[in-house]
């Protein structure tokens, strides 16, 4: 059993809050159950699980049930939760170390799609510096077996020059790399 299993285990009904803790930096014990971050949240009807559910959920050391939820996939990171948050916990940045944590523990995630949109969204910033948005899309329509999924919508952007047909790398892409290499652990491995 590794050391991070171990953290989570059951003999300590605190495991999962500390982990969080010590990845993030967010305590989510000072959570008091609101419901605000929920009431602000653009994604809670789409999710299994609203924020303060996954907040309740991480309190009970449930690492099963968060694991195999889509929360932290449609979780856009608006940042709405953690504004309104009267406690001040940093609600999306738990939701991205939870993010982290399933692709960490080489989970399948429960939004494959989005998963594998964060990947490539991931690897064209560290090529080239910025996305490169038609190779975003080819190559997430290709992972995901939807090879010609709004391919209908091309040309008019194209025209428009909302895409353009190669990538263009920024001059401090060097840079970018080095931000992504220092992130952390989690990111290593993309």
């Amino acid at each position: 059993m590794s050391e991070q299993e171990t953290k989570t285990s059951h003999t300590d009904p605190h495991a999962l809050r500390k982990l969080i803790l010590e990845l993030s930096g967010v305590d989510i014990g000072k959570c008091i159950q609101c419901g605000k971050c929920t009431a602000g949240c653009v994604v809670a009807n789409e999710t299994d699980w609203t924020p303060n559910q996954v907040m309740q959920l991480i309190r009970l050391n449930d690492m099963e049930t968060l694991l195999g939820s889509s929360m932290f996939w449609y979780c856009t990171s608006c940042q709405t939760c953690t504004v309104r948050c009267p406690v001040g916990i940093d609600i999306a940045k738990v939701m991205n170390t939870m993010r982290l944590l399933v692709l960490d523990k080489q989970v399948d995630p429960a939004e494959t799609d989005v998963a594998t949109v964060n990947k490539v969204f991931m690897r064209s910033l560290k090529a080239h510096g910025r996305v490169f948005e038609l190779g975003l899309v080819m190559n997430k329509n290709f992972r995901t077996g939807h090879p010609f999924q709004d391919a209908s919508m091309g040309p008019a952007m194209f025209s428009k020059g909302k895409i353009g047909l190669k990538p263009h790398n920024i001059k401090g892409r060097q840079r970018i790399k080095s931000i992504i290499r220092n992130a952390g652990r989690f990111l290593k491995r993309d």
